[in-house]
């Protein structure tokens, strides 16, 4: 039996390079399930994204997937692609070994908690304030600059890293000091300022975007406080669950969130072509 691909719509091109296609996964012409390919918004036609990839359950744990994996990649070069994406819900572990089998790299992921029983109490002499406006620009112009070179050491390029940080924070931020729906703190330890918290939503749920605590008062216990803090916060807006994204390799912070009762809700992986 052959497994392959075929096109379900013509395909979209944008004049910036930009394409999608969806396609029917196919056994021999029979339809068994479907996938939808698309070029990054962001990281430009490069970059493709895999939005959908399903077997239909007759046809499951027969090598199907697998193959319109293959095939897809085969799609992607042919749109001149360099590297293709997915992000897979921690919930389909097949999906992950899949992608793991074929190559792909955790880049992130994302986790969440829901926010049950006692309120959090921060230790003694630890507590937290709104940030002023004249704080925000400094904190603004700092973080975006981290954030486009944690892309950049990640493999993405300098020029692309920095147009994912200004879509993001046009995003997230756009109306900056005054955007709604976000929560800007400085942590303090007896009075003296140790950490920043950025706190938002992403859909239905509260979602720390940032947490920092400056250079000097690391390894104290701060990242914690910052964490209680953002589910203080989050209660008191009316939230019942607070997400959060981690960059693999960042163990430490990993370390922190599990502890405090995070677990993964989805993986974004991605795999350089040749």
């Amino acid at each position: 039996m052959t497994t392959t691909l075929r096109p379900t719509a013509p395909l979209k091109q944008g004049a910036d390079g930009a394409r999608s296609r969806t396609y029917d996964v196919c056994v021999n012409s029979r339809p068994v399930g479907s996938i939808a390919l698309a070029t990054d918004p962001v990281f430009g036609p490069e970059v493709c994204q895999v939005k959908d990839l399903r077997i239909d359950e007759p046809d499951r744990g027969r090598g199907r997937a697998t193959v319109a994996a293959l095939a897809a990649e085969e799609v992607a070069r042919g749109w001149g692609c360099r590297r293709v994406e997915a992000t897979v819900p921690a919930a389909a572990t097949g999906a992950l070994r899949l992608a793991t089998a074929l190559g792909y790299v955790e880049r992130s992921r994302q986790m969440a908690k829901s926010l049950t029983g006692d309120a959090p109490v921060l230790p003694d002499g630890v507590a937290w304030r709104p940030m002023s406006e004249d704080e925000y620009g400094p904190w603004f112009a700092h973080h975006k600059e981290g954030y486009a070179r944690s892309w950049v050491e990640r493999g993405v390029p300098e020029a692309a890293a920095r147009e994912k940080a200004v879509a993001d924070h046009a995003r997230f931020l756009p109306d900056g000091f005054a955007s709604q729906d976000t929560w800007l703190s400085v942590l303090t330890d007896r009075g003296v300022r140790v950490g920043t918290l950025w706190l938002g939503t992403m859909g239905a749920d509260a979602f720390v975007f940032k947490v920092e605590v400056e250079q000097e008062h690391r390894g104290r216990g701060h990242g914690r406080s910052l964490m209680l803090c953002a589910e203080a916060q989050a209660r008191a807006e009316g939230h019942s669950r607070l997400g959060l994204n981690v960059f693999a390799g960042n163990t430490p912070a990993l370390r922190l969130y599990e502890s405090l009762g995070y677990e993964p809700t989805s993986y974004y992986l991605y795999k350089h072509l040749l």
